[in-house]
């Protein structure tokens, strides 16, 4: 398990695990495409998904960039 030395490490932390369960709850659901409006929905899901990857990316170079050596 990793050990955050400040609160700002232990919630970019947070924030990246909660970014993991967005996109595993994403990737769990089933496009009903019989369904109105589902192919705008699967679209912003997957631009959701593209968000926060970006965003995981983000926080993860930062962690990087200001980790103490």
């Amino acid at each position: 398990m990793t050990e955050y030395t400040t609160p700002a490490q232990a919630q970019r932390g947070q924030t990246v695990r909660e970014l993991y369960e967005l996109i595993a709850a994403l990737d769990r659901r089933v496009p009903q495409m019989e369904r109105a409006g589902e192919v705008s929905i699967a679209r912003a899901a997957a631009a959701l998904k593209a968000e926060a990857l970006k965003r995981i990316q983000e926080l993860e170079a930062d962690a990087v960039r200001i980790a103490p050596n």
